[in-house]
């Protein structure tokens, strides 16, 4: 396959970064199979360009090096991490780095597919308007129009599922209901996604603060402020 990315045309666009030929393949397929014209680079170097190119409305990637430059370019389109590791550690990176969703190698293309369909419809012309509606819970501000997060007046970056999980405040939800209402299926998402997420959601929100992620045992987590009580 090549890196170029053809006209830009109204069907929705996935960007596949991966210098594996046969992966490439199967990718291009499940991009394809998940309802986006598949756009691929041919190595992370060429990959913001041809994201310049095609204008994507959602990433799949292996490696995380080249994440930054097109979230820098343009941090809208969600993105999928393919990875090779099952470190814990490993899957934290990706999130830091701007990762939504993570799939571990070797991995079926119906997984990839359902990870894809899945991912948050962030680009305008997938959604229509968004909600403009503004949630404060003590001193986070999640403003929803714009994606936006600040906590006693610092900027908080969030990736798409992060925010997502900011969705449903001060209601307590097991780990299958915040699959179903942030990933939008009822797989497990290997086992220990949500936790990932979380983790990653806590560090970022609540590290040196107040928290505000609460842990409630036997029944799931819930997300309020101190305000809220426990």
């Amino acid at each position: 396959m090549t890196g170029t990315s053809g006209p830009r045309t109204g069907r929705v666009r996935g960007l596949i970064v991966d210098d594996e030929p046969a992966l490439d393949e199967a990718l291009s397929v499940a991009v394809t199979e998940a309802g986006r014209r598949p756009c691929p680079a041919l190595d992370g170097q060429s990959a913001p360009k041809t994201a310049r190119g095609c204008a994507p409305h959602a990433v799949v990637l292996d490696g995380l090096q080249v994440l930054p430059r097109l979230r820098h370019e343009n941090p809208r389109p969600p993105a999928l991490m393919l990875t090779a590791r099952h470190a814990l550690e490993h899957r934290l990176d990706g999130l830091e780095s701007g990762a939504d969703d993570s799939v571990t190698k070797p991995s079926s293309l119906e997984e990839v597919g359902l990870r894809l369909r899945g991912l948050p419809r962030r680009s305008g012309s997938e959604h229509g308007r968004a909600d403009d509606s503004v949630r404060v819970l003590g001193d986070l501000v999640p403003t929803e129009d714009t994606r936006e997060v600040r906590r006693a007046g610092s900027r908080i970056q969030l990736t798409a599922k992060e925010f997502d999980l900011l969705g449903h405040p001060r209601h307590v939800l097991s780990k299958a209901q915040i699959l179903d209402h942030v990933w939008s299926s009822a797989f497990d998402g290997g086992g220990n996604l949500v936790e990932v997420c979380i983790s990653s959601l806590r560090r970022k929100i609540d590290r040196g603060r107040t928290p505000v992620i609460h842990t409630v045992r036997g029944l799931g987590c819930a997300i309020r402020s101190a305000e809220d009580g426990r």
